[in-house]
């Protein structure tokens, strides 16, 4: 005997509905719902990626007309360089003259003000005769001496000085001493001309490069 199940069992007060429909077409129906949902997932992708395509092709109008600004920026600047061009190159030859008059006039001694300054620490009865200087340049490092306690020099000054009276030549070479640039000094022979009835010393002179003229050196800063 089969047991009664629960759908033969009457609903007491319920609704009386009969499903007289076959069950291919209620098959058919719920796979019509299925393809609705699937087409309405569908479309929804497709919104989502069109919206995607949408913003990165937004990013990309953007990247572009902000590298086209870029470039004509870009542009306008070199074309403005250009018009300065003549200005860089007139700087440029400027700043290797400079140059050049810096290395030329590194090793410059003012040697009328500084004869002068050693016609000064002499007595006013001595006179500066004849002078040989020999002296560094920019492109030769200057010969140094080979004796002992001689110091360093970047020039010499041989120079004669007559007297009237006999020379007193360590007060000289004392005085000397005194001046800018000065190294040693070595005195020469000491000759006495009867006719004229004075004396003729010569002296060596030794300078350093304190004595230096800086003319075109660039201004110190602060």
């Amino acid at each position: 005997m089969r047991r009664a199940s629960n759908d033969d069992v009457p609903v007491i007060g319920g609704d009386q509905r009969v499903d007289l429909l076959p069950p291919e077409v209620r098959a058919e129906r719920r796979g019509q719902r299925q393809r609705r949902s699937l087409a309405l997932g569908v479309t929804g992708i497709a919104v989502l990626v069109a919206l995607g395509v949408g913003a990165s092709t937004a990013l990309a109008l953007s990247a572009q007309t902000k590298l086209a600004t870029e470039q004509a920026r870009t542009e306008t600047l070199l074309t403005e360089q250009g018009k300065y061009f003549a200005v860089r190159s007139l700087q440029h030859q400027i700043a290797l003259s400079e140059a050049a008059q810096q290395l030329g006039a590194s090793t410059e001694i003012d040697w009328k003000g500084y004869l002068d300054a050693v016609q000064g620490t002499l007595p006013s009865s001595v006179a500066i005769g004849t002078v040989q200087v020999d002296s560094a340049t920019p492109l030769a490092a200057y010969t140094q001496a080979t004796a002992p306690l001689q110091g360093l020099r970047v020039a010499t000054v041989s120079f004669t000085a007559t007297s009237a009276v006999l020379p007193d030549i360590p007060a000289w070479l004392n005085a000397l001493s005194t001046l800018d640039g000065f190294a040693d000094a070595l005195p020469g022979s000491v000759s006495l001309d009867q006719n004229l009835g004075s004396y003729t010393v010569i002296i060596t002179m030794h300078v350093n490069d304190v004595a230096f003229a800086h003319r075109f050196d660039p201004p110190k800063k602060d």
